[in-house]
């Protein structure tokens, strides 16, 4: 019997390409369970060293308090760090938030990073409502994105975004005047001058040309179920976090949590912060927090802190 050996060698090569992406595709899934091992394992530690901490005594709040931030939880006196209801002047129902009184005080935190515990590749819905841990002292979690704009919309608030790397390194980034619009307007992001030690990721202004596709001044916030962004695909879904998105980011710290800094991906998902540590390394640790621009800082700083707080 004749062969016909072209045919033959188009099959081996079919079979070969389809060998290879099967491989391909197990090797990722390999790498996703152990993501999901390894996040597991943290959030078992981190519930066993809680068990053994001795417990504190919690500063009690009043319960006919109003405070509209934590800037007044701190004035009222209360100046241990941890979770206070409060109400914002034109929210109609009371929101647990966690108070920072570290940096001068009155910080309320409105976005933490800290093991991978939480999945942030969430609906509009879960983004609008806030999700997460509201019980541990460094849970993870997002605020909600009408808190945002509810406490927001009181007045001018600065922003901080304190970072940290596998490394221990520490930096920070602050903007003033920062705002996030209601849901008819999806969430617009706005903020002003920008001062700290990380780089100016949100303007875009790391490079001439970057702020057209990088800036993130303006943005419409998005999820991968609300696409809101410039770029023609979804962000979110491709980066798997919602976040204010232009074509698509040089700042995303809603994004995959990887649990050894430097990753490789099919797309740049990590919780990146470009100007310090590029797109392909994702950070271990990430508190973004807000208090009015008129703050009066204290110089105390309390041991319950959010995180050690970079020197400025």
């Amino acid at each position: 019997m004749i062969k016909d050996t072209s045919f033959l060698h188009v099959l081996e090569q079919v079979l070969s390409d389809s060998c290879s992406k099967e491989v391909s595709r197990l090797r990722e899934k390999e790498r996703d369970l152990k993501t999901q091992l390894q996040r597991q394992e943290q959030t078992i530690h981190r519930i066993k060293e809680r068990n053994h901490e001795p417990r504190t005594q919690r500063e009690k709040q009043p319960e006919d308090s109003n405070y509209t931030d934590c800037s007044e939880v701190f004035r009222s006196g209360l100046r241990s760090s941890g979770f206070y209801r409060i109400r914002s002047g034109i929210s109609s129902s009371p929101v647990t938030v966690y108070c920072d009184m570290s940096g001068g005080g009155g910080w309320s935190v409105i976005q933490r990073r800290t093991d991978g515990s939480q999945t942030f590749n969430r609906s509009w819905e879960e983004y609008k409502i806030g999700f997460g841990d509201f019980e541990s002292e460094m849970g993870e979690f997002w605020l909600g994105n009408d808190n945002l704009h509810f406490l927001t919309a009181q007045g001018n608030y600065t922003l901080r975004i304190n970072l940290e790397d596998f490394d221990g390194h520490q930096r920070y980034a602050e903007y003033r005047d920062f705002r996030v619009g209601d849901e008819q307007e999806q969430y617009r992001l706005s903020f002003g001058a920008y001062v700290g030690t990380a780089g100016d990721a949100l303007s875009g202004q790391f490079e001439v040309g970057a702020a057209s596709w990088a800036s993130h001044q303006g943005a419409n916030f998005s999820t991968y179920d609300r696409d809101n962004d410039n770029y023609k695909g979804n962000c979110a879904e491709e980066d798997q976090g919602g976040w204010w998105f232009n074509k698509c980011h040089s700042a995303h710290l809603n994004g995959r949590y990887y649990p050894r800094g430097h990753y490789s991906a099919r797309t740049d998902d990590g919780i990146v912060w470009f100007p310090w540590r590029g797109w392909w390394y994702s950070l271990k640790t990430v508190v973004m927090e807000i208090r009015p621009s008129g703050f009066r800082m204290d110089t105390g700083d309390d041991p319950n802190s959010v995180q050690a707080r970079p020197s400025s």
